[in-house]
């Protein structure tokens, strides 16, 4: 049905059931469906020629704007609390309070790093920050067809939307749900606003901004994509919800996180840096097939 189903990145637990999904959306049609989906490290690369890529927070880890020491400290808290956040092992409530605590002294090393809102431009520009490639059909096609993007993110809310305009891709039909700086007067970070939203509590975030869950009542078909088990229920404030389907990308530790991702996403990208498979599906929901569509575009040019 989707040629790139078949490629060898695709993990299935149920072929059949995944099949059933895209049919049923197929019939519902474009215009029931929405897109929910995490940022760092699902809408953009993991890694590039053997090279970690940044995430929002290591963007600004990376940057001028940060001091030698805080950048120790920040470091000394991600090797703390990664191994944590992706260690099979652990239950989420274990996980839970470690991410928190995580995440709060992280945003407390950087604003007292007095950080200028008018320098944030140029740290992404220099970080070699990545959008995942096929970025530009993934974001062009959604909104040329009116489909929301709604992206869950427990990075920062900030550098995410300057990743994504500088890309020149960041259109009417994506919403945003992150961590925001708070500036004062002079444009200097004071304190992050709003509650703490963090990989484990994406759930929370979603219900404390109903209002745009209510907006697209009518978008019963959900497409959700991330890269870690706490994504899993961002969608969870969708009503009447009739079809999800779940796209995982598995970027790192394969072998020990491969059956927990299988048990819990419809679909698993191991290791796979594009946009590809996500593409066809959303070219095959909206009557395309990816192969025709590249036809087109090479007969164009």
């Amino acid at each position: 049905m989707i040629p790139e189903l078949s490629n060898p990145s695709v993990l299935m637990r149920d072929p059949q059931r995944v099949q059933e999904i895209l049919e049923s959306m197929v019939k519902a049609g474009s215009n029931t469906l929405q897109v929910i989906s995490d940022f760092d490290m699902t809408l953009t690369r993991f890694a590039h020629n053997g090279k970690r890529c940044p995430t929002c927070h290591s963007i600004l880890d990376n940057s001028k704007l940060i001091s030698e020491d805080c950048k120790e400290k920040l470091a000394g808290l991600l090797n703390t609390y990664y191994p944590i956040e992706i260690d099979s092992s652990r239950t989420v409530e274990e996980k839970l309070p470690l991410m928190v605590e995580w995440w709060t002294k992280a945003h407390e090393l950087l604003v007292a790093q007095k950080i200028r809102k008018d320098l944030l431009s140029v740290a992404v520009r220099e970080s070699g920050a990545m959008l995942r490639e096929g970025y530009q059909l993934f974001f062009d096609h959604l909104h040329k067809h009116s489909i929301p993007l709604l992206i869950f993110s427990a990075g920062i809310g900030d550098i995410l939307e300057e990743v994504i305009h500088q890309a020149g891709v960041f259109h009417p039909n994506v919403k945003v749900f992150s961590n925001y700086m708070d500036f004062d007067e002079s444009g200097v970070l004071k304190a992050f606003k709003g509650e703490l939203i963090h990989v484990y509590n994406k759930r929370e975030g979603a219900l404390l901004n109903p209002g745009h869950f209510q907006e697209l009542r009518t978008r019963r078909n959900v497409l959700l994509m991330g890269d870690s088990i706490g994504d899993l229920t961002m969608a969870d404030g969708v009503q009447d919800m009739e079809n999800i389907l779940k796209i995982g990308f598995l970027n790192d530790k394969v072998e020990e996180r491969k059956q927990p991702y299988l048990n819990s996403y419809d679909i698993v990208l191991i290791k796979d840096e594009t946009l590809e498979v996500p593409n066809a599906i959303l070219l095959y929901l909206t009557g395309i097939h990816l192969c025709w569509y590249r036809c087109c575009l090479s007969v164009c040019t």
